[in-house]
């Protein structure tokens, strides 16, 4: 489950068993996750997440997303461009 980011005590990562699904991030604090789509940024789970902080969050997601997508690419070993 690499980590790729951390902000004010969220971590953002995947999971290691997920490279068929379509490029997303999971975001966790203590109990509460959530999960976002990277293609086309939004929301695909939530769980615990107050609806502020999932707007705060999908912040973080949309101006790192180029990021979080070459760490997927680069983690997965896939093209992204295909």
């Amino acid at each position: 489950m690499p980590t790729i980011y951390r902000y004010k005590g969220f971590r953002f990562h995947f999971y290691s068993d997920e490279g068929l699904e379509p490029p997303h991030v999971h975001i966790r604090r203590a109990e509460d996750t959530c999960k976002f789509w990277l293609d086309s940024v939004s929301l695909a789970f939530n769980d615990g997440m107050r609806t502020s902080e999932l707007k705060e969050l999908e912040g973080i997601v949309i101006e790192h997303r180029e990021e979080f997508l070459e760490k997927w690419h680069e983690y997965f070993g896939t093209d992204e461009h295909s």
